[in-house]
């Protein structure tokens, strides 16, 4: 099978020549060969094997709060879920309750929403600007928690199919699971439970104006580099003299150091070369390497 069987069976669901670094938070990088959104079950199970037949790369995308594509066009298929993937249900069970979440969800959509039902233990993910599905596929946490946390279980298409995988086999870690490029996230399950709302609430209000006075604006996508054992990444990044450094069009943010600023307009390559620049004078100064938290699609490996 081929690229043009999937553009033809797809129709209006697939985009060609289609940008993609302006859906992500960094809001700037190059485009792919097509765009292909799903918003159903039915879509997924009619249009994902096109995809996989097409042989091209891929790259799912959900917010793109954790992604940095790079510049010009790549010989690639992205997904996106939408629709039917955007659903929020639960039912209570016992002393907990069970929430179902679309991969497409809102991280801070969610939080705010189940706290409004008086649903509590997911306030942490309201300054979480990804998807469930990512979120997921990178362990998302903040605030005293994440996704290993709390999640259940996940229904995503993997090697050709739509499958279940329980918690233990989604082998969470510190950013990462088992969860490859190419598999898409549909939905999760969640366990929580019911709570105070007002304690709730505050909670939600609690968080955001921390991330405001702790984090910076703009076009960005959240902290660079993972936390090292038993340091921070942006003390270490700042102790190297790296606050403001530019690279053309990025810039190493003053408010926060594990915080890379896009210009309007800018370069994805900028902003690669600039993580590069970073990851090089920390290491040179500390003995460190830093490992990178977000994600990269159409640059070489590194």
């Amino acid at each position: 099978m081929s690229l043009d069987q999937l553009i033809a069976t797809g129709g209006a669901r697939v985009l060609e020549h289609a940008p993609i670094g302006p859906l992500t938070t960094y809001r700037v990088g190059g485009a792919v060969r097509a765009l292909v959104t799903i918003s159903s079950r039915d879509d997924a199970l009619a249009l994902l094997p096109l995809v996989e037949s097409t042989a091209l790369a891929v790259v799912v995308i959900g917010n793109g709060s954790n992604l940095l594509v790079a510049d010009g066009e790549h010989r690639a298929v992205a997904v996106r879920l939408a629709g039917e993937f955007e659903s929020l249900t639960w039912r209570d069970q016992g002393d907990a309750v069970s929430v179902a979440a679309g991969g497409a969800l809102g991280l801070p959509v969610m939080a705010r929403r189940l706290v409004t039902e008086g649903i509590v233990g997911f306030e942490w993910a309201v300054g979480v600007p990804g998807t469930v599905g990512g979120a997921v596929a990178m362990n998302a946490g903040g605030h005293g928690s994440d996704m290993d946390a709390c999640v259940n279980a996940v229904e995503l298409w993997h090697d050709g199919a739509i499958t279940t995988w329980d918690h233990d086999r989604l082998a969470f870690g510190y950013r990462t699971s088992a969860v490859a490029a190419g598999d898409v996230v549909l939905g999760a399950t969640v366990r929580l439970a019911r709570g105070d709302r007002a304690a709730g609430q505050a909670r939600l209000s609690e968080i955001v104006r921390w991330r405001r006075a702790h984090q910076p604006g703009g076009a960005n996508a959240g902290s660079v580099f993972r936390n090292p054992a038993s340091d921070h990444a942006g003390r270490l990044i700042e102790a190297a003299g790296c606050k403001g450094l530019r690279v053309g069009s990025a810039v190493v943010s003053d408010k926060h150091a594990n915080f890379i600023i896009a210009d309007t307009h800018g370069s994805a390559n900028d902003v690669r070369q600039l993580i590069d620049v970073v990851r090089a004078r920390v290491a040179d100064e500390t003995g460190i390497t830093l490992v990178t938290e977000n994600r990269f699609f159409g640059f070489e490996e590194r």
